[in-house]
């Protein structure tokens, strides 16, 4: 089985571009800190997630899989947004993957630099993984400007490779830049609440306030008939929202809209159409 996309080498582990996203009008969300420190949305449709704790997780990849390399890695976060290296923005970080590596002992120290533990600074949302056939494990910890991790971080995912196929980009795999909506899949009837997954491949994410070049926001629009859409910013970073939106058949569109250049749109995902009864 293989998962297309490519942003890293075992040894070499090349990390790829991931976001660009911004503002708009209308009904629009703005970035609040929770109790525990996670940044969640207030907009009337939005609602706090089953879990209050955030984490980190892996989109695309179960327990237990098994794949031939190279393959995708996509990065989940929930309660916290994206905001690259060096950059400070409340709770916000970066993601970053540790191969057969446990959490870290002393949560006040930066993680290091190694081929375990890969940095994606730039604000990525994946990687393309390139091992030998084996079995390993992965985990993701959210860290901040200076690489400090917070208490953000996935389980640890078991995977075996069962194969290890040569001369294939990491280009090849990953395909073209784009931004996807995860969840909900197109033309399906939904259950309330609605988690929402975004994601962006080949462009970098960032919290919007540090302007930072090269790096967006997510804009999720929500239309229905007869009803002006619902405009939501995840100008904080986000890459996911719960809703409880009224009953009727919708269809959402997402931009990303760059943090540098207000207004303008960077990417655009394939609307989706689902059913709230």
């Amino acid at each position: 089985m293989r998962f297309g996309v490519r942003h890293g080498l075992w040894a070499g582990w090349r990390l790829a571009a991931a976001g660009v996203f911004l503002l708009g009008q209308g009904a629009f969300a703005q970035v609040h800190q929770g109790a525990e420190g996670a940044d969640f949305l207030s907009h009337p449709w939005v609602v706090p997630p089953p879990s209050w704790s955030p984490d980190a997780y892996f989109t695309n990849l179960k327990e237990g899989v098994t794949l031939e390399s190279p393959f995708v890695a996509r990065f989940g976060l929930s309660l916290r947004g994206i905001v690259p290296a060096g950059k400070t923005a409340g709770k916000a970080g970066h993601h970053h993957l540790l191969i057969d590596q446990p959490l870290p002992l002393d949560f006040s120290m930066p993680l290091p630099f190694t081929e375990h533990y890969i940095h994606f600074g730039k604000g990525q949302m994946e990687t393309v993984v390139d091992l030998p056939p084996g079995t390993y494990t992965m985990r993701l910890v959210l860290a901040d400007q200076g690489h400090i991790p917070y208490f953000v971080y996935s389980k640890p995912l078991k995977f075996t490779v069962s194969k290890q196929n040569k001369g294939i980009s990491a280009a090849s795999v990953l395909g073209q830049p784009r931004v996807e909506i995860l969840n909900p899949a197109d033309r399906t009837t939904v259950q309330l609440p609605l988690r929402v997954q975004l994601h962006a491949s080949g462009y970098n994410l960032s919290h919007a306030g540090p302007k930072v070049p090269d790096t967006g926001h997510f804009r999720l629009i929500l239309e229905r008939a007869g009803q002006k859409p619902e405009i939501i910013e995840l100008d904080g970073g986000q890459t996911e929202l719960w809703l409880n939106p009224p009953k009727g058949d919708y269809s959402a569109r997402l931009d990303l809209v760059s943090n540098t250049a207000p207004g303008a749109v960077t990417a655009r995902a394939k609307p989706v159409s689902f059913s709230v009864r």
